[in-house]
């Protein structure tokens, strides 16, 4: 797959297969879309398109709301995108100005003259342009004169709920994995740098990587102790991870460490890929380290056997 970073890069193409939108999380809804890009670009001989903004529309036209985490940073979201078969990936910046261009402009300027749409299949109400001005029935009545098709991909539910980043979001900040997982469909992950903590899981005997997060705007699952996969030098271990501020200890900042599993090597500073499996119980506060311990030993008998179930 082949990233763009502005549309000056881009070669037009003969026959362009295109979609576009945020595409935080790539989650089910989304992968239906890229089905149908792929299916309509093999049976013609075309290249599949995918449009993507960043940052988030929604960071730029309202930043007096309260900020929004993200599913995905942008080179998650890439990397999922090539998972999907798609050919290219244009970034578009998304600024204000960018925001002032009309649905008009963008068929013309970017959809035909930069691109070469041949086909645009877009998912259900989407708009785009100025206000979100642009349409379905825009888009179909200017489609004959500029020479492309449009399709329009019916709302996407699963188990009669909605699929949205929205939905996946709330999930996630309520701890609920399964949820989260489903409308993915795959493990919600996070990547991140090992740093230097206070070693008090070696006092435990539970030793854990501290973790920095490789994005600020990266969405942070509710606190509490989660089965996890652990991807380190491409290879993959369990684990438990825990998220919180440590009351035990009366600790005041929130940290996210994880104990790896058949795992005893030193990775200060090296990167490290989390993806969730469940979560095992919220954030408690124990009377004293040794119940502490007592609890993580049953945690990770917990976390062992869904690893077990999972053939993990």
């Amino acid at each position: 797959m082949k990233i763009y970073h502005t549309l000056e890069d881009f070669t037009r193409l003969s026959y362009g297969v295109v979609t576009s939108g945020t595409f935080d999380g790539v989650h089910l809804g989304h992968q239906k879309i890229l089905q149908r890009l792929n299916e309509i670009a093999t049976r013609n001989n075309g290249e599949t398109v995918v449009i993507t903004f960043w940052p988030h529309p929604r960071l730029i036209l309202k930043p007096e709301e309260p900020f929004m985490k993200l599913l995905n940073t942008f080179e998650e979201k890439a990397e999922l995108l090539r998972q999907q078969g798609i050919h290219h990936l244009i970034r578009i910046p998304f600024t204000k100005e960018f925001s002032q261009i009309s649905s008009q402009e963008f068929i013309t300027k970017i959809l035909v003259d930069t691109i070469g749409t041949k086909k645009l299949v877009i998912g259900y109400d989407h708009r785009f342009g100025k206000n979100r001005e642009g349409s379905f029935e825009q888009l179909k009545i200017n489609a004959p004169t500029y020479g492309f098709e449009v399709e329009e991909i019916p709302k996407q539910e699963v188990d009669h709920v909605g699929v949205s980043s929205t939905r996946i979001r709330k999930a996630l900040a309520e701890g609920d994995i399964d949820t989260a997982n489903h409308f993915l469909g795959q493990s919600y992950s996070l990547s991140g740098r090992v740093i230097k903590g206070d070693k008090l899981g070696r006092v435990l005997g539970f030793p854990t990587a501290n973790i920095e997060l490789d994005s600020h705007d990266k969405l942070i699952p509710a606190e509490g102790i989660y089965v996890v996969t652990v991807t380190h030098e491409k290879k993959v271990y369990g684990g438990m991870l825990y998220i919180g501020n440590r009351p035990t200890v009366n600790g005041t900042r929130r940290s996210i460490e994880v104990n790896i599993f058949e795992f005893n090597k030193e990775i200060y500073g090296e990167t490290l890929q989390i993806s969730f499996l469940k979560l095992l119980r919220t954030d408690s506060k124990f009377n004293d380290l040794e119940s502490l311990k007592h609890q993580l030993q049953k945690d990770k008998e917990s976390s062992l056997q869904v690893l077990k179930d999972q053939s993990l």
